[in-house]
């Protein structure tokens, strides 16, 4: 979103309220995570850091599976199963959830992917940018 119209359609997005996330919405948030990288498996778009895959998306568009705590998954399914979703079976034993891009803003997209993001890097790392943001 370096461009101008990037910037004028992301605040609208903003000021409109809750717009769908896109693919591309995630993909521009994710790739300018430190370390982060984008692969193509069997038609989904993954974001990596070394082997970790800490984002994938749908070949539909339609979810993104992200990393998040184990211990507050199924709380999240509970509180809000059109949002969130569990992984399969082979899944559940990593630190995943799957979540609706439609049922999201680009607020909650990005706290969703930093966090992440921030479980995969070495903690230093997500010290750093949290502070270059202002987080900290």
């Amino acid at each position: 979103m370096g461009s101008l119209l990037g910037i004028m359609t992301h605040d609208r997005r903003i000021l409109l309220g809750n717009v769908p996330v896109t693919v591309e919405d995630v993909r521009a948030v994710a790739a300018k995570l430190p370390r982060s990288y984008e692969a193509h498996v069997r038609g989904y778009v993954k974001f990596r850091i070394g082997q970790i895959v800490w984002l994938s998306l749908a070949p539909d568009g339609s979810r993104m599976g992200c990393g998040f705590p184990k211990e507050f998954r199924q709380a999240a399914v509970d509180a809000e199963p059109g949002k969130f979703s569990l992984p399969s079976e082979s899944d559940m034993r990593f630190n995943w959830i799957h979540v609706t891009l439609a049922a999201i803003d680009v607020e909650e997209m990005r706290d969703l992917v930093e966090e992440a993001w921030s479980r995969a890097v070495p903690k230093y790392v997500a010290e750093e940018y949290a502070s270059t943001q202002g987080y900290l």
